[in-house]
């Protein structure tokens, strides 16, 4: 709570979403469904996911349930995956196998921690709910289910040592994530089928995104270490990945960070190339609900980068969004000019960090300028608020006066609620 406290302070305008954020999450408890299969699957999506709950249960009801089994059967294969723990005889095995146990009641593999394992344990729930959708949607589930096991198999067994071999298995973890929504969009009938290479762009974004904010939870999983960062280029800066840690290698772990952000695969799937998708993509939705659904994940990915270039915090603990801006993401990204705008703050952002003796300065640059030319030509950027606040009061009176304001308003909204 002081920390919260503290980042209001400093950022005012972003208590009015923080607000707003909270009652959307009591309200999206209050829907719960009473069955007890439905029951379990919304309240342990809260509890895996607690971001892209409140976005799924925005959606209309029968998508919002097809989305819902999604995330959770995806995430089940995906804590299977993240278990260091299972040994590989036993964990191959058991990924081919996974798409034939989404609809079995009986079937049970107990692994993960925390909430994950109360996923694995109670995936009776999951499988129940997933009978209940329509056909189309199950179809398109397994589909999608059967389409990640196979090449989790090859990654599980080798490290990822080419670019080639990056984009690959961000496709097969998350651009398949991006792809089977867009799926379901369509056999609702809410959306055209879109070209499947644009909502499979921003999925590999959103990949490569948490890759590298990770880096330091990945290096440091038990009993063995997660290794995404392509050897072609951790190789050039260290001789072992886990020696970008260590401060004695600073200046070269930056380095190689930032050549994460830039060249991110080959030159056809760079991140500007997935920005490009990201906007084709969102161009073309109708339903003002999915639009927000799509549209402020990518917006947090765009962030993200931003807070991780040349940032050495990568390397020593978590680098996270502040949770009012994220708010304030959520609350204002309604409209693709607000995707626009989002992503023109946030490369500005990035844009500022550039330091002209890294190796990739000028590609960074040349990338950053491109994206905002594109969100420029828009003509919408100079018309609107910017997301980033830099300045918070100037003076101590002020700061007193708005430090209780604060507090009298967040006391009086938890009292009557």
């Amino acid at each position: 709570m002081g920390t919260l406290l503290v980042e209001v302070f400093r950022h005012p305008d972003e208590l009015y979403p923080l607000l707003k954020l909270k009652r959307a999450a009591k309200n999206a408890v209050k829907q719960t469904p009473p069955q007890p299969h439905w029951g379990f699957c919304y309240t342990i999506l809260h509890k895996v996911s607690r971001s892209f709950a409140l976005l799924i249960q925005q959606l209309d009801t029968d998508l919002r349930d097809a989305v819902c089994i999604f995330y959770l059967v995806l995430r089940a294969l995906d804590t299977i995956e993240d278990d260091t723990s299972i040994p590989t005889e036993v964990k191959v095995p058991t990924l081919l196998a996974f798409h034939g146990h989404v609809h079995d009641r009986d079937w049970h593999f107990s692994c993960g921690t925390e909430d994950h394992k109360v996923l694995m344990d109670q995936l009776h729930h999951v499988s129940t709910a997933f009978s209940e959708l329509g056909n189309g949607y199950q179809k398109i589930i397994k589909d999608i289910t059967r389409k990640m096991e196979s090449v989790w198999k090859n990654f599980i067994i080798l490290q990822v040592e080419t670019t080639d071999e990056y984009d690959e298995y961000c496709h097969y973890e998350a651009g398949l994530v991006g792809l089977g929504p867009s799926k379901l969009f369509h056999a609702s009938g809410k959306e055209d089928m879109a070209p499947e290479h644009l909502p499979s762009s921003m999925g590999v974004f959103l990949q490569k995104a948490h890759i590298i904010r990770d880096f330091l939870e990945d290096i440091n999983e038990t009993p063995k270490p997660r290794m995404f960062w392509p050897y072609k280029i951790w190789n050039k800066y260290v001789n072992k990945l886990e020696d970008l840690q260590y401060e004695e290698n600073s200046v070269k772990a930056v380095e190689c960070l930032n050549d994460m952000v830039t060249n991110q695969g080959r030159p056809v799937t760079n991140a500007l190339t997935h920005v490009e998708d990201c906007f084709k993509y969102m161009t073309g939705l109708r339903d003002p609900v999915i639009f927000r659904f799509c549209a402020i994940p990518q917006v947090m990915d765009i962030g993200t980068l931003a807070l991780c270039y040349n940032n050495i915090e990568v390397f020593r603990g978590a680098v996270k969004m502040r949770r009012g801006l994220s708010a304030k993401i959520i609350d204002r990204t309604n409209i693709m000019s607000d995707l626009h705008g989002a992503f023109y703050d946030f490369s500005c952002m990035l844009k500022s960090k550039i330091n002209k003796n890294d190796p990739n300065a000028t590609k960074t640059l040349n990338q950053i300028n491109a994206i905002q030319k594109v969100c420029m030509d828009s003509g919408v950027v100079n018309r609107r608020k910017s997301y980033i606040i830099q300045n918070g009061p100037k003076n101590s009176s002020t700061m007193i006066v708005l430090l209780f304001v604060i507090l009298a308003i967040i006391f009086s909204y938890l009292y009557a609620n």
